[in-house]
């Protein structure tokens, strides 16, 4: 059975969606941030401060390439996981990519008072629209794509759960 695999930019929901998807489908939900953190016994903002981002990306590309050889689950990635070629390749080999879409508008709403996710701290709406822009290409290696900004997670998660299965 394939993994359903969520990309997608820092705060398009892909945790929320893939533990409601692991809900309703039964299956076991895997987020590789808190992989990462539990790996490390750090939270991702005290990786990125004490470490920095390319040690970081290195730690996500090895926990990537463990649950790449896992069956059945839902897989979360981080925002940043499809800048690594390798990581979607590992990925694509059991899984099934979509991409949570979201604007820069709703992604800086989401991340106003949050202090969790470190390339967003003190960003703008227009900031956060460059960033968008600039990792574009790598969002669009997908198998599917879905605009998440005027659906509730519920709808999100139906309509992935129905691609799925025309897909397999």
């Amino acid at each position: 059975m394939k993994n359903i695999v969520l990309t997608g930019f820092m705060a398009t929901g892909k945790t929320t969606i893939g533990t409601l998807l692991a809900k309703k489908l039964g299956r076991r939900f895997i987020d590789t941030d808190t992989l990462i953190a539990e790996h490390e016994q750090k939270t991702i903002p005290e990786i990125f401060s004490q470490n920095g981002e390319k040690y970081f990306r290195k730690i996500e590309s090895e926990i990537i390439a463990e649950v790449s050889k896992l069956r059945g689950c839902i897989i979360s990635t981080g925002g940043g996981a499809v800048l690594d070629k390798a990581n979607i390749s590992n990925l694509r080999k059991s899984g099934i990519i979509v991409n949570l879409a979201a604007s820069a508008k709703v992604i800086a709403q989401r991340t106003n008072q949050n202090n969790e996710r470190p390339l967003l701290e003190e960003k703008t709406e227009a900031d956060i629209e460059k960033m968008l822009l600039a990792r574009a290409p790598y969002y669009l290696d997908n198998d599917f794509s879905i605009d998440v900004d005027n659906l509730s997670p519920v709808i999100i998660a139906d309509r992935i759960i129905s691609m799925y299965k025309k897909l397999i």
